[in-house]
């Protein structure tokens, strides 16, 4: 039987350009190459309801893991496939440790059965407004006024966003103890440090779809550090020529950058359909 391979990109810095679309040619190639037989996937540090507005246009039957692997959606349904959350103690603990430190951060749960993401606005860093102000008028959003509408619902993400002095102790603290993502947003250039559930990384998440979709080979496409964990999986992989050199230096192969749309052409020149 011919090996079934899975592909997985990254979206921010790999499939999607520096304003945050996809290519009208990155749109039609993937979709074609989907109605051949190809299993395609994206794996992000995005929600889903961010993810899905990104990728307008692009098939609805791609699977999508989100928040760095806590979730694996369908991309048309938004049914969740898969979910990581905290158990209620790891949750509080995290948060304590947060708050005693004087990092106040977004935090993500199901509350009342919805999703929401929580901070307060009157604790918040510059890095956090900023990115709030991005996010203004998504249904998710929820300001609160005391740190105790924090602790409420089924978390299953923080986002730290503040001075790196401030967040790499804290870093250093959990980065044993759970998976957690220290990195520069490369469109704010404000540092970052998001903590997510034991099994809640992109490596274990493609490893289940490739599972669930009865696939035997992983390639993948990447630009920055988190994507280190899928690199390490995947029997190849790709960093983009506007990729962090630490992932250039595990890659199969350096190609194309986001905005020349790599990713589509490599696909484009190298998917072959199986036959039945």
């Amino acid at each position: 039987m011919a090996p079934k391979t899975l592909y997985i990109s990254d979206l921010d810095g790999t499939l999607l350009r520096w304003d945050q679309t996809l290519s009208p040619y990155t749109v039609e190639t993937l979709n074609r190459l989907i109605g051949q037989g190809m299993c395609f996937s994206y794996a992000t540090a995005r929600s889903f309801v961010t993810a899905k507005a990104v990728t307008e246009g692009l098939s609805a039957h791609v699977p999508a893991i989100v928040y760095n692997g806590s979730f694996i959606i369908e991309q048309g349904s938004g049914k969740r496939l898969c979910t990581n959350a905290f158990c209620g103690a790891d949750g509080k603990a995290i948060l304590d440790y947060l708050i005693e430190r004087e990092v106040y951060p977004i935090v993500y749960a199901f509350v009342d059965g919805k999703e929401r993401y929580s901070w307060c606005p009157h604790l918040e860093s510059r890095g956090t407004a900023i990115f709030n102000h991005t996010r203004r008028g998504d249904v998710r959003e929820n300001p609160v006024s005391d740190l105790s509408y924090l602790y409420r619902g089924e978390i299953f993400h923080f986002t730290c966003i503040d001075e790196e002095e401030k967040l790499r102790p804290i870093y250093e603290y959990f980065r044993e103890k759970f998976p957690c993502v220290f990195h520069i947003d490369v469109y704010s250039g404000e540092q970052w440090l998001e903590i997510q559930p034991h099994g809640a990384t992109k490596a274990e998440a493609i490893l289940k779809l490739k599972e669930m979709l009865g696939c035997n080979r992983i390639i993948c496409f990447g630009d920055g550090k988190n994507d280190i964990s899928m690199f390490e999986i995947a029997d190849e992989c790709y960093a983009m020529a506007n990729a962090e050199d630490e992932l250039k230096a595990i890659a199969t192969a350096v190609i194309d950058s986001n905005e020349a749309d790599g990713v589509a052409r490599y696909l484009a020149e190298t998917f072959v359909p199986e036959r039945s």
